[in-house]
């Protein structure tokens, strides 16, 4: 169904939303999106960062533990 809906479909869908919600309810909506989307990317290179400190601290505590036994 999905399928068939073409250029002409689309704008006829954005035209009947900007009618129906209006021009200011879809811009403060989009931008809450754009704050959505924002902090999304800043939780992902957040976690990934904490990722990468866990793995350095891994890979230093291995290395310290290898190191110890060496003196030993």
């Amino acid at each position: 169904m999905l399928n068939n809906i073409g250029l002409p479909g689309l704008l006829l869908i954005a035209v009947v939303v900007l009618v129906l919600f209006g021009r200011g309810k879809i811009s403060s909506l989009m931008g809450e999106v754009g704050k959505g989307i924002t902090s999304f990317k800043k939780g992902v290179s957040e976690g990934n960062k904490e990722l990468e400190d866990a793995s350095n601290d891994a890979s230093a505590e291995e290395t310290s533990t290898e190191n110890e036994k060496d003196k030993a």
